[in-house]
C-alpha cells in the first residue's frame, strides 16, 4: 500500500524568533512560551509533551505524558516506576522532551537527565489527585500484558470498596521524576521553511546560545 502525502503543506507565518528576544535563561523563556500556550484557548493540553527514553534493547521510545510542575531546575512528571518509561529512566536517565504547539507554530526540544523525586513530594502530589486517579494508579500494573479490560474494571471496583472510608496511600512503585535539562531548542515556524531555531547548551553550569540553520 502506498499513500502520497506530499500535498499536505502548511505555511508558517505566525511569528519570528530572534536571539535578542530569548534572554540568557532558557527556563525563563520556556515559561514565557508555556504561559502563552496556556492562555491560548485552542490548545487543549499545553502541558502535554513527548518523552523519549532509551530501552535496554537500544531502541528509543516516545510517548505523550503530562508536565505537572517546573521550576528553575527542571520539569516534573509522574508515572509508575515499573512502567516501560520508568524502567528505561532508572536504567538510562538520559531523556528527550518535545513540546509542540501547532496552533502557535512552536516547538521546544529539550535534552536532559531524569531522576526520581523524594517520597515526600510524590506523596503530596499523589494525595492531591482525584480519588479515581489514585485508585487507577494502584489498579494498573502499567505496561504489563493483561487478558482483557474487565480485569482492570473489576480491580478498580474492588479498590473502591476497600478505600470507601480511608484514602489510599501512594504505592511505592508510583511517583515522580524530575528532568534536569542540558539543552533547549526553541523552534518558531517561518515562511518558505526557513524556520527560526535558537539553541541553548549548558556547559560548566553556564548556558551558551546560538542560532541554527533550518
Amino acid at each position: 500500500m502506498k499513500k502520497d502525502l506530499g500535498h499536505l503543506r502548511k505555511v508558517y507565518e505566525k511569528g519570528s524568533l530572534e536571539i535578542s528576544s530569548v534572554g540568557t535563561d532558557p527556563l525563563l523563556f520556556f515559561k514565557k512560551w508555556f504561559d502563552q500556550a496556556q492562555s491560548y484557548k485552542i490548545i487543549d493540553e499545553p502541558n502535554a509533551f513527548s518523552l523519549s527514553t532509551i530501552s535496554k534493547d537500544g531502541f528509543p521510545k516516545s510517548r505523550i505524558v503530562l508536565l505537572k510542575s517546573f521550576d528553575s531546575e527542571g520539569f516534573i512528571f509522574y508515572t509508575n516506576y515499573n512502567s516501560e518509561k520508568g524502567k528505561d529512566i532508572l536504567s538510562n536517565p538520559k531523556v528527550g522532551v518535545s513540546f509542540f504547539w501547532p496552533s502557535l507554530e512552536r516547538q521546544i526540544i529539550i535534552k536532559g537527565s531524569a531522576s526520581k523525586l523524594n517520597d515526600d513530594i510524590s506523596d503530596k502530589y499523589f494525595d492531591s489527585r482525584p480519588i479515581g486517579s489514585r485508585l487507577g494508579a494502584i489498579a494498573s500494573n502499567q505496561s504489563q500484558v493483561i487478558v482483557n479490560r474487565n480485569i482492570l474494571e473489576q480491580k478498580l471496583d474492588d479498590l473502591k470498596k476497600i478505600y470507601k472510608v480511608n484514602p489510599p496511600k501512594r504505592p511505592k512503585s508510583w511517583g515522580g521524576f524530575k528532568i534536569f535539562p542540558i539543552s533547549f531548542e526553541f523552534w518558531q515556524g517561518r515562511p518558505n521553511r526557513l524556520h527560526d531555531r535558537i539553541i541553548f547548551n549548558k556547559l560548566d553550569k553556564k548556558w551558551s546560545i546560538n542560532r541554527l540553520s533550518p
